[in-house]
């Protein structure tokens, strides 16, 4: 078997090589998930909320060792990571205090003596999860998961193993069973013969549009439930009555966060023509004050790609938009030194049939896009392949809402803010962005049976 290597993407340098489980081990421990799914189910919401929000309090406790290791692993700035450790904490708590409620029967009425429709847990769920936020999208799976009485197991990408491990510490830590949420050293090679196994009964995955593809396509053969939640090219949409200061600063963080390795990030910025010169001028601006460097240090804003791999090519989406006719205002090349580091970029003129407009630049690169009138700017910010995230800038609220819900083709549409999840509301996307939804009310009922009780 290949080992799983952790590579320091600030250093290059190797922080730990793993040993990937072999088939064969694999297989024994899906077995005793199967195991211990038997016994989770039938343990009552009141220990399982125990557990959740002791969970919780082991995330907070531990929050600068265990934000050590993403800054380490995948290279996200420092305080970023803490804050990433305090979200996971959140969505614990979130569901541990709201599961049993979301779950609870609910009685409808026919001309039965009773009826209603149970929630029940499905059994093993296989979580295959992405780099750029290591912890998060894994608890954000897990925590509803679990809490509705299912067992997860977990493939991470395999840059970031030391990560993977310490989620399952926290829930071996919390009190949780061995088997109720266990972590898959494997490579993507195995991942198929995981979802064909009988114990598998749904799959999850968070990552790359041909990566969701690839596993739908091997669950639709079993006929396994999937949710994906894949890549995604927000448009933020900058309307002729947009404020300025506030917009500007806003678009720069959320087009920066994360080194840009966020597919909710803002990478098209649709601006009407007569707001053009003015917000460009500020927004280019403001990037050039963005600080690059070593994520530990407080002042910087911009961290490297987690792997090198990712930032030449990356690269490669820049110049060649640039080779088509697109105009770089800043920014646009690979630094010298070890790191995997790329600056904040600024393309203007950007036109269909470019990388940098039809495709998901995933990296601290800003695409601008001019658009005549609001109404050229929502039919551009349509024109993709892809519909996660959304935001539109505007002083007329009652418009911007309008426009976010009559107009906008994407699973969420902020208004004069960035996009973010929140465990409150539900997360996701259409068209190439996947399907299904997590969090909130919505995502806890992904992976459980919809039941119907009927009694004469």
């Amino acid at each position: 078997m290949l080992a799983i290597v952790s590579i320091n993407p600030t250093t290059g340098e190797k922080i730990k090589e793993y040993k990937e489980m072999t088939p064969e081990e694999v297989s024994k421990i899906l077995e005793k998930c199967h195991v211990e799914f038997k016994k989770w189910r039938k343990v009552p919401f009141s220990e399982r909320k125990k557990l959740m929000l002791q969970a919780a309090k082991i995330l907070r406790e531990n929050k600068d060792s265990y934000a050590k290791m993403l800054t380490l692993e995948m290279g996200k700035i420092f305080k970023d990571a803490i804050g990433e450790v305090e979200k996971c904490a959140w969505v614990c708590e979130y569901y541990a205090e709201n599961a049993e409620e979301i779950l609870k029967p609910e009685i409808v009425k026919t001309e039965a003596t009773k009826s209603y429709v149970a929630f029940q847990p499905l059994g093993v769920i296989l979580a295959v999860m992405p780099w750029n936020f290591p912890y998060w999208q894994v608890f954000r799976f897990a925590a509803p998961a679990l809490m509705a009485g299912n067992v997860g197991v977990l493939k991470h990408a395999s840059n970031v193993p030391g990560s993977a491990l310490i989620i399952e510490e926290v829930f071996r830590k919390a009190g949780f069973p061995e088997y109720a949420f266990k972590t898959l050293l494997i490579g993507s090679k195995q991942v198929a013969a995981v979802i064909e196994n009988d114990i598998v009964k749904a799959v999850t995955l968070t990552g790359s549009t041909p990566a969701g593809k690839a596993v739908a396509s091997k669950a639709g053969e079993m006929l396994k439930k999937t949710v994906l939640e894949l890549g995604g090219s927000d448009p933020y949409i900058i309307l002729e009555d947009a404020e300025n200061e506030g917009a500007v600063m806003t678009c720069v963080n959320s087009r920066l966060v994360n080194a840009g390795q966020s597919c909710i990030a803002a990478k098209r910025f649709i601006i009407v023509e007569s707001k053009k010169d003015s917000f460009v001028e500020r927004f280019v601006e403001s990037m050039k004050f963005m600080e690059m460097g070593d994520p530990f240090n407080p002042s910087t804003n911009v961290g490297p790609q987690a792997r090198h791999d990712l930032r030449d090519e990356l690269h490669k989406q820049v110049q060649k938009s640039i080779e088509m006719g697109a105009e770089l205002l800043l920014g646009g090349f690979i630094p010298e030194g070890s790191g995997a580091f790329y600056p904040p970029t600024v393309l203007d003129n950007v036109k269909k049939g470019m990388p940098a407009y039809d495709e998901e630049l995933f990296g601290p690169v800003a695409s601008i896009i001019t658009a005549k009138d609001s109404e050229e700017a929502i039919s551009i910010a349509n024109d993709s392949v892809f519909g996660l995230g959304s935001a539109i800038f505007t002083k007329d609220l009652a418009r911007g809402e309008r426009l976010a819900v009559e107009e906008i083709e994407a699973g969420s549409c902020f208004i004069n803010t960035f996009v973010r999840s929140d465990p409150r509301l539900p997360f996701g996307g259409i068209k190439q962005s996947g399907y299904g939804r997590e969090l909130s009310y919505y995502g806890i009922k992904e992976f459980v049976n919809i039941k119907t009780i009927y009694i004469k």
